[in-house]
This record gives C-alpha cells, sequence and structure tokens, in this order.
C-alpha cells in the first residue's frame, strides 16, 4: 500500500507540473461557463478527477497473490525435492497453483462488481453551463465552473460563493463540528458538507489542487489499516507460522541427515512433508474468496461495501442505532394539518389567514430539506409579501427564520422556539405529539435574528403537524433484530414523545422508554441513559457522536444507520456505519455500507451475509488448524525423540485434500445463520485442538511402537496416513454438525475419491501394502482414536467453558 501511495503521489505531482497554463473565467453565476470554455479547461488538464489513490489493478491483484512468502516456501520445497528426484511429492504443487489462480480470480471479479456498484453510487454535482442546469459526475466539472450546492452536498473543490447563503460544517477537515454561515465571496473548502440553505459557487481549486486532495492519501491509507478480528487473527496467525517454519525444518533436516543417518532424498522428502503441513496454504485464501463472494451477493441486492471488514462487524453487532428519518419511516415529509394556537385566536384580527402567512414563509424559502419541501407543497396560496432576509434551518438551533419589514417569523422545535415558555404549551403540544405527529411552532419573534439560539420572546400563532409514513417492512426487520438480541437505539432530532410513538408503531422493543437528549448534561448521565432508554428525541449531531461512543465505551459493538449530513460524526466512530444513497452525498461516502435503494429492510439479509461468512470461516479455518497443530506438533515430537518425520509431502497433500480442502470449500459457501460468539482465534483453536493432538497422539505412539516392533517405514508411513484421515473425517463429521443432506454428500463423496485416490493412485500418493505386524498396529490405534477424540474434545470445551467464566468474571469486576 506505501508503495502504491508513494507512487500515485508522484504521479499526482507529475500532472500538476505537465499541467497547462490557462485563462482564467469569472462567469455570471446565472449562466456559467460556455461549452467551449469547459472544453478548453478539459484539454488543459484542469478538472477535478480525484487523487484517491485508485483501486487496485488486475496486475496488482496477479502481482499479489503469486509472488507471496508462502509460495516462494513453496516453490523453494519444489526445487529441493526437484533435485533430489521425488517428483511424486510435488502433489503439493497443482493444489497451491490452483488455490493462486482462484484468489484472482474471484478478487478480479469482485473488483469489478464493486467497481460497477460504486459507479452507481459515484458523488454528482448541479452545474450551470451555457445558461442551463445540470447534474454531471464531480470529475466532470472544470475549474471556474458554477456549481450550485445545497444542503446534504459534500463540497467537492475549493470554491468561492458566487450567490446565495448556506451554513456548512468542516468538521472533517478541521475537527470542529460548529456549523459556519458562508456568504458571497467566501471560500468553500473541499471535504466540507452542506448543512443548510442553497449557494451558486465558482470552482476556484479542482482536482489534485483542492484542499482535500493532500488529505485524501493519508486518509485511505489509515482505512486499510482497520481491519476486522477475523482478518487480523488469520494475519496473526499467518504471521507466526511464517516464523516458526524455517528454524524447524532446518532442525527435521539436520537431525534426519547428521543423526538418523538417513540419505540426503530421505531427509528433504520428511522435511518438506513436515514444513508442508505447519502452513495454513488454503485458509487465507478461504477467507478471501468467501468475503469476495459475499460482497457481490450483496451487491445483487443493491448493497454497497465500501471496505469488506464491515461484512464481519455487522454480524458482530449488538446495538444498532438508527435515525427515525429515512430508516424507520419513509424519507419524506406530509403536512396533516395545522392548528391555530390561543394567541393567534385572541388576535385573529390583527394577522393574515393563518394558511397563507405559512404559505408567504414557505415561499420565501428553498426546497433544501424534505420538511420544508413538504411545507412548500400544502401551503401554496399566500399574500405575496417580501422578505428583507431569511435564515436556513440549522440542526444546532433547530429553526428558520424570515424577516419582513413588519418583523420576524420563525419556524422549528417547540421547545427550542419557545424555550422557557414551552411549559404554558406542553400540554397543547402533546395532545399532538402522542398521536405520532411531529410539531413544528409557527411565531412572530420579538427580537432580531442573528443566527444563534433564540433570546427574545416568540408569541407562537400556530401548530403545524408533519408525519413520516412508516416503512412497510420496518416492523418486520425491527422484529428480525429483537429475536437476534439486538438492541435498537432510536436517536432523532425530533420530539421524543413523537419518536416513541412512531417507534412503537414499527415494532421495536422498549420504544415506551424515552428520554429528552437536551436533559442529559453529564457524562454520567449519558452512560445511565444509554443502558436504561431505547428511544432518544431532540438529539443534537454532537450528542450523536457522544451516544456512539459511550456505547462503544460499554463494550457493545455498534452500528449507525443514517442519510444525513447530521449522521456524518457519528457514522465515522461507529463499527459500522450504514447509509441510504437517498440521503446525503456526505452520509453515502463516510458510510462502510450503503443502502442504493435506501431499503432499511435489507439489514437482516446484509447481518445474514456477515454470519454465513464469519461463521463457515471459522469452522473451515478449524479443519486447517488440525493439520497445522499436528504437524507443529509431530516436528517437536520428532526432533525430541531423534525420529525422523514418517510422513511424505505426497501423503500430507492426499489428507489435506480430501479432509481439509474440498470440505472446508463447501462448508465455506453454505447458508449459516448462528450467532457469532467469542473471539475467532480462540474459537478456531478450541475446536482445532482436540482433533490435532488426538492427531500427534496416535500416530507418535504408532511410531514408538512400529520401531519397538520394528515395522518398517513405509509401512508406518501409510498406516499413519490413514489414521489422520480416520481422525480427519471425525473432525469434519464433528464440525459438520447438525448434518444436512448436502454436507452428508460431502463427507462420502471426500471419503469415496480418499479411497479411490489410496488404491487406485497409491504409487502417486506413496501408498504402499502393509505388513501383519503394522495392520494390527493400525487396528488398534484405530480403534483407540476414536474415544481419545471424544475425550479430549470433552476436556477442551470443559477448559474453554472455564476459560470463558473468568474472563467475564474479570470483565465484570473491572466494569463494576
Amino acid at each position: 500500500m506505501r508503495r502504491r501511495k508513494r507512487q500515485y503521489a508522484r504521479e499526482t505531482e507529475e500532472i500538476q507540473r505537465e499541467r497547462i497554463p490557462t485563462t482564467r473565467y469569472d462567469p455570471d453565476y446565472r449562466e456559467g461557463l460556455t461549452e467551449n470554455q469547459v472544453q478548453e479547461h478539459r484539454l488543459h488538464g484542469w478538472t477535478n478527477v480525484a487523487v484517491d489513490p485508485p483501486a487496485k489493478t488486475t496486475k496488482e491483484i496477479i502481482h499479489e497473490n503469486v509472488f507471496t512468502y508462502f509460495n516462494l516456501i513453496f516453490i523453494v520445497l519444489g526445487i529441493l525435492l526437484c533435485l533430489v528426484g521425488s517428483f511424486r511429492n510435488l502433489t503439493f504443487l497443482p493444489v497451491v497453483i490452483l488455490n493462486t489462480l482462484i484468489g484472482i480470480v474471484q478478487e478480479v471479479r469482485a473488483k469489478n462488481v464493486l467497481e460497477k456498484m460504486s459507479m452507481l453510487n459515484a458523488p454528482h454535482a448541479r452545474v450551470v453551463r451555457d445558461g442551463k442546469i445540470s447534474q454531471v459526475n464531480s470529475e466532470d466539472l472544470v475549474i471556474d465552473d458554477i456549481v450550485i450546492f445545497s444542503a446534504g452536498n459534500q463540497i467537492c473543490a475549493d470554491a468561492v460563493v458566487a450567490a446565495g447563503e448556506v451554513q456548512v460544517n468542516e468538521s472533517l477537515l478541521t475537527g470542529e463540528s460548529d456549523e459556519i454561515t458562508k456568504r458571497k465571496g467566501d471560500h468553500l473548502m473541499s471535504g466540507s458538507f452542506v448543512v443548510s440553505g442553497q449557494c451558486h459557487a465558482r470552482l476556484d481549486k479542482v482536482g489534485a489542487d483542492s484542499y482535500i486532495s493532500r488529505l485524501t492519501i493519508e486518509a485511505k491509507a489509515m482505512d486499510d489499516q482497520e481491519q476486522s478480528e477475523m482478518i487480523r487473527s488469520l494475519n496473526k496467525l499467518v504471521k507466526w507460522v511464517g516464523i516458526i517454519i524455517i528454524p524447524i525444518g532446518l532442525v527435521l533436516f539436520s537431525q534426519s541427515f547428521f543423526f538418523n543417518d538417513e540419505g540426503f532424498r530421505q531427509s528433504v522428502t520428511s522435511m518438506v512433508a513436515a514444513v508442508i503441513g505447519m502452513i495454513p496454504e488454503g485458509l487465507y485464501l478461504l477467507a478471501s474468496v468467501a468475503l469476495a463472494v459475499s460482497a457481490m451477493r450483496l451487491a445483487g441486492q443493491k448493497v454497497l461495501l465500501h471496505d469488506m471488514k464491515s461484512i464481519e462487524t455487522l454480524a458482530r453487532v449488538n446495538v444498532l442505532c438508527v435515525d427515525k428519518t429515512g430508516t424507520i419511516t419513509e424519507n419524506t415529509m406530509t403536512v396533516n394539518k395545522a392548528e391555530p394556537t390561543l394567541d393567534y385566536r385572541e388576535k385573529e384580527e390583527e394577522y393574515p389567514p393563518l394558511e397563507k402567512m405559512i404559505g408567504d414563509f414557505a415561499a420565501a424559502m428553498s426546497e433544501d430539506n424534505i420538511t420544508m419541501a413538504a411545507l412548500k407543497e400544502h401551503f401554496r396560496e399566500n399574500t405575496g409579501k417580501k422578505p428583507v432576509s431569511k435564515t436556513s434551518f440549522s440542526s444546532a438551533v433547530k429553526y428558520s427564520s424570515v424577516t419582513y419589514k413588519d418583523g420576524a417569523y420563525v419556524l422549528g422545535a417547540p421547545e427550542m422556539v419557545l424555550r422557557d415558555d414551552y411549559v404554558l404549551y406542553e400540554a397543547e403540544i402533546e395532545q399532538y405529539t402522542k398521536k405520532g405527529y411531529r410539531v413544528l411552532v409557527f411565531g412572530k419573534y420579538e427580537g432580531e435574528i442573528d443566527g444563534k439560539a433564540l433570546k427574545e420572546k416568540v408569541i407562537p400563532l400556530g401548530y403545524i403537524m408533519l408525519s413520516n409514513p412508516i416503512r412497510e417492512n420496518a416492523p418486520e426487520t425491527f422484529q428480525y433484530f429483537a429475536q437476534q438480541g439486538v438492541d435498537i437505539k432510536v436517536i432523532s432530532g425530533d420530539n421524543p414523545m413523537t419518536v416513541s410513538e412512531v417507534a412503537q408503531q414499527a415494532g421495536i422493543k422498549g420504544a415506551e422508554n424515552y428520554v429528552d437528549a437536551a436533559s442529559l448534561k453529564t457524562d454520567h448521565e449519558v452512560a445511565e441513559a444509554m443502558q436504561k432508554y431505547t428511544v432518544f428525541g431532540r438529539v443534537t449531531p454532537n450528542q450523536k457522536r457522544q451516544f456512539v461512543q459511550v456505547l462503544k465505551e460499554q463494550g457493545n459493538t455498534v452500528a449507525m444507520t443514517g442519510d444525513g449530513v447530521n449522521d456524518i460524526l457519528a457514522l465515522k466512530d461507529a463499527d459500522c456505519s450504514i447509509a441510504m444513497a437517498s440521503g446525503s452525498e456526505a452520509a453515502s461516502q463516510a458510510a462502510q455500507v450503503v443502502l442504493l435503494e435506501s431499503d432499511f429492510s435489507k439489514m437482516p439479509s446484509v447481518v445474514l451475509e456477515g454470519r454465513r461468512v464469519v461463521n463457515n470461516i471459522q469452522r473451515s479455518a478449524s479443519l486447517f488448524l488440525v493439520k497445522n497443530i499436528f504437524s507443529l506438533l509431530l516436528s517437536l515430537f520428532s526432533a525430541v525423540f531423534m525420529i525422523t518425520y514418517p510422513l511424505e509431502p505426497s501423503q500430507v497433500s492426499l489428507i489435506s485434500m480430501f479432509t481439509i480442502g474440498v470440505p472446508a470449500f463447501f462448508l465455506a459457501l453454505e447458508p449459516n445463520k448462528s450467532r457469532i460468539e467469542g473471539h475467532f482465534l480462540s474459537n478456531v483453536f478450541l475446536k482445532a485442538l482436540p482433533g490435532g493432538l488426538t492427531d500427534v497422539l496416535i500416530v507418535g505412539a504408532l511410531v514408538i511402537f512400529g520401531q519397538t516392533f520394528e515395522v518398517g517405514s513405509r509401512d508406518i508411513s501409510t498406516a499413519a496416513t490413514i489414521l489422520l484421515a480416520i481422525v480427519g473425517f471425525m473432525v469434519l463429521y464433528k464440525i459438520s454438525q447438525p448434518m444436512n443432506p448436502m454436507r452428508m454428500i460431502v463427507l462420502i463423496g471426500c471419503g469415496i475419491a480418499l479411497i479411490f485416490s489410496s488404491i487406485y493412485l497409491d504409487d502417486l500418493f506413496a501408498m504402499s501394502g502393509m505388513s501383519t505386524k503394522c495392520i494390527m498396529l493400525f487396528i488398534v490405534f484405530s480403534i483407540a482414536a476414536e474415544p481419545v477424540f471424544r475425550y479430549l474434545s470433552f476436556v477442551v470445551e470443559e477448559l474453554g467453558k472455564l476459560g470463558k467464566k473468568l474472563i467475564g468474571k474479570k470483565s465484570s469486576e473491572k466494569n463494576g
């Protein structure tokens, strides 16, 4: 990754140096550039092409799969076998080549699918050219283009406001979450996003010259370092195996050649067999293939993964934070009715009709969010009153305003608009919120609007009732999560009573337990509330982030769904972030999972896909680890007792193929809905340990007794191979529980294939006939294998349970 990053940085610098100086333009914001001017900038290289490090090319994928550490070890081992003329023991090479080819093909396929899906989710912008507004991909913009930015848009290049007014959040760049108002002449930083309002802006710096470009490569490199527990565990396992195989291999060769007086050929083949047995050659490949297949499966369901680790993280999630709008409800808003207040009725003759007053307010505002769009649609009649100034809605102060010559009018959340007077109107407002309506207060402000929190008195004139229709599949989806033990936390900026009613209608467990987030002042109060309540209303963007952090500190794996710019900070901090494609571009770009059809009902299938992948890889990894544990321990056994490693490489390949490789491939792609519990490496190790220990005890005893009764080394080698196969099928049978027709077919098919290969391909796999003494020893130890495996399994399981209890006790004491 670092090499590719440096290379791309050099290429970016070269592009900047090669750019031809061009004439700069300052077009009228209503007309924009002409088509000729756009073409001129394109020819000179002044386009907004992103400097993100590109996805791996096919060439790089091939290079990374072929030139691996273990492939190098396999080549060295192959050369050594060729030098000693032991060509039949090269049977492991076709498996290695096939593994590499499968890895390349699956990764290239996944790359192609995900690139197509990413194109569907590419950032876009509204641009003014030749006086016409059109929508283009952000990479098709050129310097001096006039772009229209509105709420939810991410600023795609450095720009200067030409007309209009917006509030932007630069937290992704500066870490400061305060919203900043940008007016004509102010600079917009690429990477920031628009919270409210609308403006026309001229692009001042594009592509490699923009502010965000200097940060992008480092940010992408940081993302690459984030790995799931499963991948971290596999990396750790592969790393340690890679370290120990070389010294163990040298020790085994030296002992066999110098101390046991074996020939050079025999010493090399026994050493190669031991080393091959210790290498989990197919395990990492299996994980990569399974993840790639899952990414393609989810892409077929219109679910885009920005990174693979999110599959596993989602499968481990036990707390899911959701917003009301766009997740529980449709991302649309409807005005149900408007009711005049007592203050309006008492002075009705002083005011125009309430609906026309609201119509004036709506006509003055931009349609930059779904609430204002609903108001504009419903309140079409107005008096034609002309505004002097206006402020767009801000999630920080929860109101918008329009100022006329006769005074200022505000529209917003009752608690934020009425403030201390809210208690006077609370009972009246609650009769609407209890029905699930979102209530806005429309009133006259007795001060001057400055865009900050209101300070003077507001005279409420009307209540506007709005609602979002609940998504059709929402109850079924939340019922699924309840059954799976996933806690739902509804985190919304709306009135908590309203959100609670909507959540109850959606069937969310515990939705009657709600709290106003404005009442949570200290970290301790927040921590207690996260454990006690399900619904949180009046939540600010900073609080959303705080809630996610607290949940993680309490030991939860947290997923966050969102579709708005106010969800960005929480999405960034969650273990797994899910965005609706119909929401803001900024949210979609920040999230790890994007629901391209904005269908929250797809979430159960995403979670099930994660469980299928992790559980199946965990199960298959146990098969691989049995061989690795056995080979490592038998190598140490051979070194300590000064005996030659009893197996040949071709025999290890035979066992690996039919008791590990083939069944692991089929098991990894099977459905698996079981909940994921415990840690990946400990789970795999505990499942593999009984089989590995049984192999060592049975084969080690066979070798010792064989030497005592003077049984030939070839007979012992054949008997050991068959014993390993028997134990391998016992392990496979146990791991495959509960059995189903597919697993039974795989088990029987592999057994038949192994018997066929042992009889008809005996020369290839070094399987010879056994003497009477050897057969008797073989029968004794094959009978002993089952009880040894059974009792070891029992002991390891009990030790595992004891270990979990001790860890749980320590964790409880620590949290307590």
